[in-house]
């Protein structure tokens, strides 16, 4: 990190990165599995937008919670629960 910078100006210059859409739910499916390689990190870190990730980590976690929800449902429903 530079010293001649504004406060927020790192933020600001990720902020402008135009990372692919794919990419960023690559990233986050790796980070929810919590196996990634340094340097696949580093890239990751280098060229996606923070916001992205944030939006594309809290659609991962929805989804996650509604598949396991529908898999307990399911479950209890078949009565595979009571045997």
């Amino acid at each position: 990190m530079s010293d001649d910078l504004k406060p927020g100006e790192d933020l600001k210059r990720a902020m402008r990165r135009k990372g692919s859409l794919l990419g960023t739910f690559r990233a986050v499916a790796w980070s929810f599995f919590g196996v990634r390689q340094g340097s696949g990190h580093e890239e990751d870190v280098s060229q996606l937008n923070p916001l992205h990730v944030i939006v594309a980590g809290v659609i991962v976690a929805a989804m996650f919670v509604v598949g396991l929800i529908l898999l307990v449902r399911w479950v209890v429903s078949s009565g595979a629960a009571m045997n």
